[in-house]
């Protein structure tokens, strides 16, 4: 008897736990989920979804699971069981019930690396303060005003020396200017012409920009390339695999993001300093600035908020803008009409006696809105994005559990020939409310499709950047117009590894207009 003590006292342990399972395995059979392939023990399906693709397409792996399982299906991404949504409607239910339904859930090497005081990775009160900041900083009066100048004002800078490249040998140009970045220079029979690496230059323009705005930083001085030599380390590091390891593109990128953070926190030191012996200069109306005088912020949180805006401003923008020089050559009727419209644009001007650009310019640009929701539309410069389900969520039939990743998958539904006709064509004109005859091909109603047209998110996440990133991408067609023509110089295509880019930097051939 004595012997058999222990296991009646363990017995309703045994049979507690026993129940517990069962209650858990009941409320498992309960959910309603999506058809799908949750793939291999701990690594799922994600290497095949991160594999990459087509920037115009979703991919293989995208296509092959939406004709087999539906534009609802589960899998097992990112370390964590998944709801992958293609459909327009969930996407848009999603990013409307931030906080309530679901909340923004990225994997911990974005937070690692971007800091967890980043806006990306941010939810709940902090992120809608961090947002309030950043919205205050580009107000629309700012935009008006400052940047619209600002943003001008670094545009001519790059475009300018794609002239200086007919005089000036463009591989002495390129070590002084591009950190030996290659540019080749090419002179044809009747004009001068330059093999110019697109996406060097215009990450070298919305770099600039960004910095100038945020710490005051003049292009070219010897602070803002060292800066900006870091930031390319960091860069590199958040686009590869998580691996913390000596050699590595995400070690390197720790190691930069502690330089830059570094080199801010001295640039806060110093403007602190000066604020308290009332030596301000007036000419450094940046964000730091703004943040230092109207926000209550921890260094930390300051430091993180920088360095994320960095990355969202200068990132997302160059890489539309090459988007835009990309698929524009595809289509001569398009650049015939933008000529049109900035040539009567800059006739007012002459006529006028003005040079700089203003906001009614720039409201005039209606057909150059049209170009950049196309571009953005089929280019996806934002994939995807990471959320999780706060409580069990039931939608169509199907159970979305809480806790479970939710990843609404924005390219999808704007490459959905149901919502836009022939997706794959670039075609400016299907945004135009009266769906003008000179396009190519027929059109899909601008306003119902624009429902579903999400290039910066939605909700109270939307993008804070997105009337600047919109100026910025104007104003450069703008002047490119203008001033050039180009051609694709070699086949190069737009890759997503997610993140968009170009293998070999696009580059292009160009001659003075």
């Amino acid at each position: 008897m004595p012997d058999s003590e222990p296991i009646f006292l363990l017995l309703p342990s045994i049979l507690s736990l026993i129940l517990f399972f069962i209650l858990i395995k009941r409320k498992q059979r309960r959910y309603n989920l999506p058809p799908g392939n949750m793939g291999w023990p701990f690594l799922g399906e994600s290497i095949g979804y991160l594999r990459p693709y087509s920037a115009t397409s979703v991919g293989e792996f995208m296509h092959q699971h939406i004709s087999r399982y539906g534009n609802i299906y589960k899998s097992n991404l990112f370390g964590e069981k998944t709801i992958v949504s293609a459909d327009a409607g969930l996407n848009k239910f999603i990013l409307q019930n931030e906080g309530r339904l679901f909340e923004c859930s990225y994997p911990r090497s974005i937070g690692g690396i971007l800091g967890k005081w980043s806006m990306l990775v941010l939810v709940g009160d902090m992120h809608r303060d961090m947002r309030i900041i950043s919205l205050n900083f580009l107000s629309n009066a700012r935009l008006r005003t400052h940047l619209l100048r600002e943003v001008e004002k670094h545009t001519l800078l790059v475009l300018n020396t794609w002239k200086e490249k007919c005089i000036f040998s463009a591989r002495d140009e390129a070590k002084k200017v591009l950190k030996n970045m290659s540019l080749f220079f090419l002179e044809g029979k009747k004009k001068k012409r330059n093999l110019i690496l697109v996406l060097v230059l215009v990450l070298q323009f919305t770099f600039n920009l960004m910095a100038k705005n945020i710490m005051s930083m003049d292009p070219g001085h010897p602070e803002t390339e060292q800066l900006k030599k870091e930031y390319v380390t960091f860069m590199k590091g958040v686009v590869s695999a998580p691996l913390n390891l000596p050699g590595t593109a995400y070690r390197k990128a720790l190691q930069s993001r502690s330089t830059i953070l570094k080199f801010i926190e001295k640039k806060m030191e110093v403007r602190i300093r000066k604020m308290k012996e009332g030596k301000e200069n007036l000419e450094e109306d940046d964000l730091l600035e703004w943040v230092l005088k109207h926000s209550n912020l921890s260094t930390e949180q300051i430091l993180d908020l920088i360095l994320s805006l960095l990355f969202a401003g200068h990132e997302t923008s160059s890489v539309a803008i090459t988007l835009a020089i990309y698929f524009l050559p595809g289509c001569p009727l398009a650049i015939q009409q933008l000529r049109e419209e900035h040539l009567e644009i800059a006739r007012a001007k002459n006529q006028s006696g003005e040079t700089e650009l203003n906001w009614d310019d720039y409201k005039k640009m209606e057909f150059t809105q049209c170009v950049i929701n196309e571009t953005l539309r089929l280019g996806n410069v934002v994939r995807f994005l990471h959320r999780k389900a706060l409580k069990d969520v039931r939608y169509k039939g199907y159970d979305i559990p809480c806790g479970w990743k939710v990843l609404p998958v924005i390219a999808a539904v704007h490459l959905d020939p149901c919502l836009f006709d022939r997706p794959q064509l670039f075609n400016p004109w299907r945004w135009q409310q009266n769906n003008g005859s000179r396009g190519a091909g027929t059109t899909t109603s601008s306003a119902s499709s624009s429902n579903y047209f999400m290039p910066f998110g939605g909700g109270p996440r939307l993008c804070a950047g997105t009337e600047l990133a919109k100026l910025e991408m104007a104003v450069f067609i703008h002047h490119l117009v203008l001033n050039y023509q180009w051609e694709l110089a070699d086949t190069d295509e737009a890759f997503a590894f997610p993140f968009v880019d170009f293998p070999k930097g696009l580059p292009i051939r160009v001659f003075k207009s």
